[in-house]
């Protein structure tokens, strides 16, 4: 696979990485430091990132070949890993293991070796929440590992073609056939699993136009995937029909769809709950309103980000990718 980077037109790069599956040729352009500085390294110290002349996709890359995979026990027979691109969940039982999304393929053999510190069970089964690569450049291996792909069917269109995100300047190859998902559905599916009857639905567009949030019912576990960021300001993908309006929606709907007992599986960030979806809603809401306010006056997107809209909430949300800036500009271009 051929990939082409460049972070806003100034770094580019060719890169040959290797996992256990063979060998890729990278160049890419692409938009993965709004997702894909999710791997534990990154974070830690977000400048290294933006240093001069370094380029976030070796950042990225060599964060992800040798980030610890930590598994955190949920309810029932399912876990949570982080460490590779967006969270996943796994559910394993004698009928095998159920993965939603399935982070960054360099992160193989850590998530692997995660996967059987949970059980020896064979992988069966991957959801694939949305079509960004932080969430599915583990489909090839995890598919050549016996997992059947299951997804929206507009994700799998977005998978089987090149797609530029302008914001980043970054362009998506097409994926290879074994990461392409063959179980498809439009708007809602039920998948009968290990005693779950896992319900995947799908957001109007939100994050992307190919959202999708999974429940498992009997352990009231719900993954929003990346219509909530816990804690961080979250990445709005405009190029494949996010928009701000769309993601304060899903925000509401995610509130409405938990209890005060439901464990929340935030795309990016720790586990979280109905509090915390509440709080992230109400941030939305604010920063929209003020951004909008600013832009019907005549401001220009450079007078607004000067106006600092997000101020009160820097503090909390500014931690991570998304910064502060780059937050406003995406609200101000769906106003």
């Amino acid at each position: 696979m051929r990939y082409k980077f460049s972070l806003t037109g100034i770094i580019k790069l060719k890169i040959k990485i290797m996992d256990n599956q063979g060998r890729y040729d990278i160049s890419r352009r692409g938009f993965i430091n709004a997702a894909g500085i999710l791997t534990a390294g990154l974070w830690i110290n977000p400048k290294a990132m933006f240093a001069q002349g370094q380029s976030p996709v070796i950042t990225i890359i060599n964060a992800a070949k040798t980030a610890k995979i930590n598994v955190t026990k949920l309810r029932g027979n399912i876990s949570m890993l982080d460490g590779s691109g967006g969270n996943i969940a796994v559910l394993q039982g004698r009928d095998g293991k159920l993965l939603v999304d399935g982070g960054i393929g360099v992160s193989k053999p850590h998530v692997l070796a995660a996967l059987n510190s949970i059980s020896d069970d064979p992988i069966k089964y991957l959801i694939n929440s949305h079509w960004h690569f932080d969430h599915t450049y583990g489909n090839e291996w995890l598919h050549q590992a016996g997992a059947t792909i299951i997804a929206q069917d507009v994700t799998r269109e977005h998978l089987t073609r090149a797609i530029l995100v302008e914001d980043w300047q970054y362009t998506f190859p097409p994926a290879p056939k074994d990461a392409l998902p063959t179980v498809l559905f439009e708007t809602e599916h039920t998948h009968h699993f290990n005693g779950e009857a896992i319900h995947i639905k799908t957001y109007k567009p939100a994050h992307t136009d190919c959202d999708s949030s999974i429940y498992f019912p009997n352990a009231d576990i719900l993954h929003v995937a990346d219509t909530f960021w816990n804690g961080y300001y979250p990445m709005i993908d405009y190029n494949t029909g996010g928009n701000i309006d769309g993601m304060i929606n899903a925000a509401q709907l995610n509130v409405t769809r938990t209890t005060n007992e439901t464990i929340v599986i935030p795309g990016h960030g720790p586990l979280g709950n109905r509090s915390q979806l509440i709080e992230f809603h109400e941030m939305l809401v604010n920063i929209r309103e003020k951004v909008a306010r600013l832009k019907q006056q005549g401001r220009s997107l450079n007078d607004v980000i000067a106006a600092k809209p997000t101020a009160a909430y820097d503090a909390k949300w500014n931690g991570f990718v998304i910064k502060n800036d780059l937050f406003t500009k995406l609200v101000y271009k769906g106003v």
